[in-house]
């Protein structure tokens, strides 16, 4: 049908001529204006639809399967300003981020995530009635007040096959400090966590509250103090991981400990309860912010820090490794790989350990040789060196290792390395992740500092996350075995599914020379002729530790079997998986004290 309106007609009236004329005589129409040769406006007759009987149902939508409209000025003026908000805060703070050698944090998104990483994100309008003019060009150059987003981006994105909640601060608006929206925001994705059962990261770059807006955010129900209790009630529900991107100061500081892995950036990010001019104003002391609180502080001293990354791009390859080893949730199991051959030959293993207890070794040197090749990944290796914590795989299936290492004070344990044995003892009970003791310790240390330093205190939350976790524990008495260290690092006492000696291996209250001193410094000292006492002691010691060898051990089964060193990797490979499933109960209570 053609139709041919009058010279003045527009084209929103030729196109609602057209529209009207085609759903009433259900034929093409074409809706010429004036003299025009050409139809302004073309409409199909809509497509009928089949009713529930068979016949056709009349279409009601008023529009073709085969429009082309595009979008309104209303949907493109949305557009402009969703462009506006994702420029972020003033160009003269992004331009600063250059000079730091960071990113601002959209690019930074899109180094995590990827173009089509992204599913979506939530309350980018926030704040914007407060902040938004019509004039975005002046507002992105010189508008200290611009506030896109309030300063925090969240939602939710694929990274390396997971699906995950983020939050991710931005710099360029007030130094990434938190205020009531940004709160709100943040609030939301931890609530939403705990209902999906999704991993959560958090990209930190914040200079904490937002002080002179800190009314209806700092002390409210639902405020930023909600921050820890959610953190608190997602900690071992969902794997949270954080990555410190700038100084992290005051209330911002309390996510990274929080979370269950802290990634902190050399040269850039840095952590701590008060800024340095707080610290002055306080105490006095003169201090700059990476003494303060900076990646050393707290990976060799503080614990604080699990891993510490070169650069950005360094910090993304750390977090993809990490979370290859752990699940989405604790309702799940950590996700098992295509096994590998060690990286060593589990030949070369009796020949790295000594017979003399004394003598120092690389206890990697072992794990290169049990675990499959480049899946050994250390967490917190400059902080209690005495113990190695790791994630590692044994025929692709994720394990937690807690290492004695005698190259680092004799492996003798000392209050920090109780401390960080303890966390990631709990870390990996909270998420299915079995345990692999390797023993190798004279005890605990003894001594007025580590008293000072609380060794008892930290030795117990040691032996009782051994105690309580229930996740499938192998032990493996490499060497020595003294003290409560074997009862720390998973001994007969403790529940474990197996205990497995090398030939190297011994069993003791203490060491023998310990014990010599003390049952026959006396009758010892009697003996006058130097000769005739070393002699002695060197008869005494090998009485002790034939008491103590690993063969008397397995005699009175104290441990499960001795086996040779060259098939330790096959025996835990199979007694993993026989152990896979095992189901252990805790004593019926609300929780224990020791923690």
């Amino acid at each position: 049908m053609k139709v041919r309106v009058s010279d003045g007609a527009t084209d929103e009236e030729a196109s609602a001529i057209a529209e009207a004329l085609a759903q009433h005589v259900r034929d093409e129409v074409e809706v010429f204006v004036g003299d025009a040769d050409s139809p302004a406006v073309v409409r199909r007759a809509p497509v009928a639809a089949t009713a529930s009987d068979g016949s056709a149902a009349e279409s009601t939508d008023g529009a073709s399967d085969s429009d082309d409209l595009g979008p309104t000025e209303r949907e493109e003026a949305l557009w402009a300003e969703i462009e506006d908000i994702e420029l972020g805060g003033p160009e003269k703070y992004k331009r600063r981020l250059e000079e730091q050698g960071k990113l601002f944090v959209r690019d930074r998104l899109d180094l995590w995530f990827g173009e089509d990483g992204m599913l979506f994100e939530d309350g980018k309008f926030a704040n914007f009635d407060a902040w938004h003019s019509d004039s975005p060009e002046v507002d992105a150059e010189d508008n200290d007040d611009r506030l896109p987003g309030d300063g925090l981006l969240t939602g939710a994105a694929e990274f390396e096959g997971r699906e995950v909640h983020f939050m991710a601060n931005d710099f360029t608006v007030k130094a990434g400090s938190m205020a009531e929206k940004g709160v709100e925001k943040f609030l939301r994705m931890q609530q939403r966590a705990l209902k999906s059962g999704k991993p959560v990261l958090y990209l930190m770059d914040s200079s904490g509250g937002r002080i002179d807006q800190q009314t209806g955010f700092f002390a409210n129900r639902e405020g930023i103090g909600k921050y820890y209790y959610n953190h608190s009630m997602l900690s071992g529900r969902v794997p949270q991981i954080c990555v410190l991107y700038g100084p992290c100061i005051a209330g911002a500081a309390y996510t990274p400990v929080f979370a269950d892995f802290t990634v902190m950036v050399r040269d850039m990010s840095a952590m701590a309860i008060a800024s340095p001019r707080m610290v002055q104003m306080v105490t006095g002391e003169d201090i700059e912010m990476e003494e303060l609180g900076g990646p050393d502080v707290h990976a060799k001293h503080s614990g604080s820090a699990d891993l510490v990354a070169d650069d950005e791009e360094h910090a993304r390859e750390l977090v993809a490794d990490l979370v290859s080893y752990l699940p989405d949730s604790a309702d799940e199991k950590p996700p098992k790989t295509e096994g590998r051959e060690p990286l060593k030959s589990p030949k070369g293993i009796d020949s790295i350990v000594p017979q003399e207890p004394n003598k120092g070794y690389d206890m990697t040197d072992v794990i290169d040789r049990v675990v499959d090749e480049d899946s050994y990944f250390e967490l917190k290796s400059e902080y209690g060196k005495e113990i190695i914590t790791a994630f590692a795989r044994i025929d692709g299936r994720p394990v937690g290792i807690v290492a004695n290492q005698p190259a680092q004070r004799a492996g003798a344990i000392f209050p920090d390395a109780a401390e960080k044995a303890a966390e990631f003892i709990w870390t990996c009970d909270a998420y299915e992740i079995p345990l692999l003791y390797l023993c190798d310790t004279p005890g605990f240390m003894a001594g007025s500092q580590v008293e000072k330093d609380a060794i008892l205190e930290k030795g117990k939350k040691f032996i009782y996350a051994t105690s309580s976790a229930t996740v499938p524990k192998q032990t493996v008495v490499v060497r020595k075995a003294y003290g409560a260290g074997i009862y720390a690092m998973g001994g007969p006492a403790y529940d474990p599914e197996s205990i497995i000696g090398l030939p190297s291996g011994e069993i003791a209250i203490m060491g023998p020379e310990a014990a010599i001193n003390a049952v026959y410094a006396r009758k010892l000292s009697e003996i006058d002729d130097e000769e005739e006492r070393a002699q002695m002691e060197q008869e005494l010691r090998e009485e002790y530790r034939e008491d103590i060898d690993i063969h008397r051990m397995a005699s009175e089964v104290v441990v499960d079997e001795i086996v040779p060193p060259s098939t330790l990797r096959t025996e835990l490979e199979n007694r993993f998986e026989f152990y896979e499933g095992v189901e252990k109960e805790l004593p019926d209570k609300k929780h224990g004290t020791i923690l």
